[in-house]
């Protein structure tokens, strides 16, 4: 089931984690190697995605973060 433009989860891919559309590439996966210090040309090549789909993930983490809420001690 796509649950944002390019992002799908599905029960039996990755335990249900949100991947790449017709991928078995975690969001997780791609933003953290993002952090890491990899490029977008070097993720790309790695994981045979497109710049959309990395914007995509991007995206994704970025509106999962918005909603998200720290108590602060």
């Amino acid at each position: 089931m796509e649950i944002s433009p390019h992002i799908s989860i599905d029960p039996n891919i990755r335990f249900g984690k949100p991947v790449i559309t017709g991928t078995r590439v975690p969001i997780e996966i791609i933003v953290g190697n993002l952090a890491g210090g990899m490029t977008y040309e070097e993720v790309m090549a790695e994981y045979d995605l497109k710049r959309e789909d990395i914007l995509a993930a991007l995206d994704y983490a970025a509106k999962i973060l918005a909603d998200e809420q720290v108590a602060v001690a």
